[in-house]
């Protein structure tokens, strides 16, 4: 009976080097807290990234799709780019030859409790893994507690129950901190609400189908679409308020 051919020690650092959908996730969680495996499937599923599959048919990443996957987060964190412009990025680099990351990223140090030693907790993360209480939001953010109460009262800062704000409630109190030095007020935030509260409407018709299935990918796609819908929000707001004051700058 012939034996089977042992594979070569190329075949079997490769295969030793590959990881599966777990060991990516504690990968990417050092620098981006909020990936889930559900998000990781969604990328897989848009054709951002190919991972090998087992006979079995289990997935099998290399670094290469560990790279690639960091870009695509980094992306859409940093610089707001929808799945569309990212998946044109790649399939150009693709073409090229020169795909982001061929290389083994630098192992970092990790805590027990996930955070890197030296580096500030993100505030971006998934909003719902930041708990403070109110001391906490008024050190972190520089508004008083007069100010803090009235952002309450005019449904600009709404806690969660029973008391707690998460780490978008602190971006808001922030904000409002900066804008107070050039003399805004907490009643001049009003609009900003209702103005947020239309697009919050206009937004959950959007999304909302996507959000009720039962299915993981479907709300993956519904928690992607809702995160490029605020990014393109951003952008168009930025540019109306810039282009409403040119005439005031001059320009």
């Amino acid at each position: 009976m012939n034996e089977p051919a042992a594979s070569t020690p190329g075949e079997a650092a490769r295969a030793a080097a590959l990881m599966s959908i777990g060991e990516v996730l504690a990968q990417l969680r050092v620098e981006f807290p909020d990936v889930t495996i559900s998000k990781l499937r969604f990328l897989e599923a848009e054709g951002l990234v190919e991972p090998q599959r087992t006979p079995a048919g289990y997935r099998k990443y290399g670094w290469d799709d560990v790279a690639r996957l960091r870009f695509v987060l980094t992306a859409q964190r940093d610089q707001y780019l929808p799945l569309r412009v990212i998946r044109e990025q790649l399939a150009e680099w693709d073409e090229s030859g020169a795909a982001p990351g061929r290389q083994r990223p630098a192992l970092v140090a990790v805590g027990p409790g996930g955070e890197v030693p030296g580096r500030e907790v993100d505030e971006s993360a998934e909003s719902g893994q930041v708990r403070l209480g109110r001391a906490d939001l008024v050190a972190r953010s520089g508004i008083d507690e007069s100010t803090l109460a009235e952002l309450e009262r005019l449904g600009v800062l709404v806690p969660d129950p029973p008391g707690w704000y998460d780490a978008d409630a602190l971006i808001i109190a922030r904000a409002v901190a900066g804008l107070a030095a050039y003399g805004f007020q907490p009643r001049h935030l009003r609009g900003y609400r209702t103005a947020a509260d239309r697009e919050v409407g206009l937004f959950a018709q959007l999304v909302a189908p996507l959000a009720r299935q039962s299915d993981p990918a479907a709300r993956a796609r519904a928690a992607e679409t809702a995160r490029e819908l605020v990014a393109l929000s951003q952008q168009l707001h930025a540019a109306l308020v810039r282009v409403g004051l040119r005439s005031t700058l001059g320009r």
